[in-house]
């Protein structure tokens, strides 16, 4: 019969076992995506709308 602490150390061992796969999946992400171009941002135009009387 496993004991809470025995349940407890596994679900941590499992918890750091995926941290470590996320933070290699990012860091091998960021390397292939500093190849591909940028996107351009176009900054909105909110001064220059008029907005007209709903009465």
């Amino acid at each position: 019969m496993m004991t809470f602490l025995t349940i407890f150390l596994v679900l941590v061992g499992i918890n750091i076992a995926l941290v470590v796969v996320s933070l290699i999946s990012v860091s091998q992400k960021t390397k292939t995506s500093a190849k591909q171009p940028t996107s351009v941002i176009y900054p909105l135009d909110l001064l220059t709308t008029s907005y007209k009387k709903a009465v």
